[in-house]
């Protein structure tokens, strides 16, 4: 995969509550996409944020799931997200910080 395919890896960073509180813990979480392997994400990681280095890559499988908007139904995409855990400085861009 060349460079300039890396950033399409990532799709975007996932901010909830959990995530922000593994921020301590030096792992942020990535939405990416479905086809994306580890070493792919750790790559493109490296590439988006200079000078940090991954030192782990955890991916989960999100399903698709039921969802009712009045009397209307359908159903979410299913998507991948990355846990990674990094070395070093936080990434400010992230943090807020």
């Amino acid at each position: 995969m060349s460079n300039e395919n890396l950033y399409d890896v990532i799709k975007k960073p996932l901010i909830t509550e959990k995530s922000m509180a593994n921020v301590a813990l030096g792992q942020y979480t990535f939405e990416v996409v479905k086809n994306a392997t580890k070493v792919e994400i750790a790559k493109a990681i490296e590439l988006a944020f200079p000078g940090r280095k991954v030192k782990k890559v955890r991916t989960v499988y999100m399903p698709s799931h039921a969802k009712r908007m009045g009397y209307k139904s359908g159903t979410t995409q299913s998507g991948k997200k990355a846990i990674v855990t990094i070395e070093g400085d936080p990434i400010e861009e992230l943090t807020g910080a």
